[in-house]
C-alpha cells in the first residue's frame, strides 16, 4: 500500500490550504508577478518548508510521499506556490541536510522552514546549462577565505533570497571533480542579483542572475568537502525532480478539474460538449495519462522512503509527467475554444505555467540521458 492515512491528513490539509489561501489570489499573484509574504509566513506555519526535515531542525519530519502529496495539491491551484515549498525540500534543503554542518543547518535550514529566510540554487551559468560541468565561476583559496568570480543564471529567488548556495571552481585542472559548493548571504559585498526575468509562467516566482564579484567567503560556508560540490548538486536535482513531477501532476490536474467542469457546462449543437463521443474519447485519453504519470511520481517517492536507489525513476518520473502536463494543459484549453485563449480563463494560465516543467532542474532531453546512462552503465 502506497499511502497510510496520515498521507491522506496530509493530503487534505494540503487541499484546503490551496482552496483558501491560493485559489482567490493565483491570478492576482501571475499578473503582479509577486508573492504575497503573509502566504510565504502561513505556508511556513503549515509546515509546508520543513515537510522532509527531521523535527529536530524544526521540520514535520515527514517523508517523500507526504512531499509530493503537498506539492501535487498546491499546485493543482497556484503553480507559484510549488517553487516556494521545493525549494526548502530540495534544491537547498536537501544539500543542507546531506552535507551541511550542525551550525550551517541551524543558521540556514532552520530559518528557511520558519520563513524567517529564503533560499536560492545557484548552479545555471550563461554557457552551462544542461552540461552542468562547464560552470566558470571560480573559488579562489585566500587563507581562510574563498574569493568567488562568476555570474549564475535562471536563478529561482535570487532577487528575493536571503543567501545561495553558489557552485564554484576550486580547481580548475580537477573538472567536474574541483567544483565546490558555498553558501554565499546575499548581503555580502560583491554580491548582486540581475533585473527579474519577465517570465511566461509562475510568474509569483522571481528569477533573475546572481553575480558575483570578488566576493569572500570564509571556509566555514564551505558546503560539504572541497571539490564534492558536483556530486551533491547531481543528488541533491534527484529530489528537486521529484517535486517537479508532483508539480507537473498538479498542473495538469488543475487543468483537468477546469475542462470537464467546462465540458459539463458549454453547449453545441444543442447539448453539452460531454455529450460528444470524441469529446469524451479525449478526456479519457488525458486522464489514463496523468494517473500513469502520478504513479510513476508516487512510486518514485516511495523509493526514496524505502531507502532505494531512485535516480532514474525520479528522471523518468519528471520526464513523463512534464510532458504529459503539457499535453493535458493543451487539450483542456483546445477543449475551451477561443475562451481558453482568454486571460480570464484559469486554463490560460495553467498552460503558461505548465511550460516551464519540461524545461527547469533538467530538460526532458537531459532526463532521457539520465535514464539511458543508467541503463547502459
Amino acid at each position: 500500500m502506497i499511502f497510510k492515512k496520515e498521507h491522506e491528513l496530509i493530503r487534505k490539509l494540503a487541499k484546503e490550504f490551496a482552496e483558501k489561501e491560493l485559489a482567490p489570489i493565483a491570478a492576482e499573484v501571475d499578473e503582479a508577478a509577486t508573492y504575497p509574504k503573509e502566504v510565504i509566513q502561513k505556508l511556513a506555519k503549515a509546515n509546508f518548508f520543513g515537510i522532509t526535515t527531521p523535527t529536530e531542525y524544526g521540520g514535520a519530519g515527514a517523508d517523500y510521499r507526504s512531499y509530493v502529496i503537498v506539492m501535487e495539491e498546491l499546485c493543482k491551484k497556484c503553480a507559484s506556490t510549488g517553487t516556494y515549498v521545493s525549494s526548502p525540500n530540495s534544491l537547498m534543503g536537501a544539500p543542507l541536510l546531506s552535507v551541511g554542518t550542525d551550525e550551517q543547518k541551524r543558521d540556514y535550514l532552520t530559518p528557511m522552514i520558519t520563513g524567517e529566510k529564503i533560499g536560492a540554487f545557484g548552479l545555471t551559468e550563461p554557457g552551462a546549462g544542461s552540461d552542468a560541468g562547464a560552470i566558470q565561476t571560480t573559488a579562489k583559496k585566500d587563507g581562510d577565505y574563498y574569493i568567488l568570480n562568476g555570474r549564475k543564471t535562471f536563478i529561482t529567488h535570487a532577487p528575493i533570497a536571503d543567501f545561495t548556495i553558489v557552485f564554484a571552481k576550486t580547481d580548475e585542472t580537477k573538472g567536474l571533480k574541483g567544483i565546490s559548493a558555498f553558501l554565499v548571504d546575499s548581503n555580502v559585498e560583491g554580491y548582486s542579483v540581475g533585473k527579474p526575468e519577465d517570465k511566461m509562467g509562475v510568474r509569483g516566482s522571481k528569477t533573475s542572475d546572481v553575480i558575483l564579484e570578488n566576493v569572500r567567503v570564509h571556509k566555514d560556508k564551505l558546503l560539504g568537502k572541497e571539490n564534492k560540490g558536483f556530486l551533491t548538486a547531481m543528488k541533491t536535482l534527484d529530489t528537486g525532480r521529484l517535486g517537479i513531477a508532483a508539480q507537473s501532476i498538479g498542473i495538469a490536474q488543475g487543468a483537468m478539474d477546469e475542462a470537464t467542469k467546462y465540458v459539463k457546462e458549454r453547449k453545441q449543437f444543442g447539448k453539452n460538449l460531454a455529450q460528444f463521443q470524441g469529446i469524451q474519447f479525449m478526456l479519457a485519453e488525458m486522464e489514463t495519462k496523468l494517473n500513469a504519470a502520478r504513479l510513476l511520481t508516487y512510486n518514485t517517492a516511495l523509493k526514496k522512503d524505502m531507502g532505494l536507489d531512485a535516480s532514474k525513476d525520479a528522471s523518468m518520473a519528471k520526464l513523463f509527467a512534464a510532458e504529459t502536463a503539457m499535453e493535458v494543459v493543451s487539450k483542456a484549453l483546445q477543449l475551451h475554444g477561443g475562451y481558453g485563449y482568454i486571460k480570464e480563463y484559469t486554463i490560460e494560465r495553467l498552460f503558461r505555467d505548465a511550460r516551464i516543467t519540461s524545461i527547469y532542474e533538467g530538460t526532458s532531453e537531459v532526463q532521457k540521458m539520465v535514464i539511458a546512462g543508467s541503463l547502459l552503465k
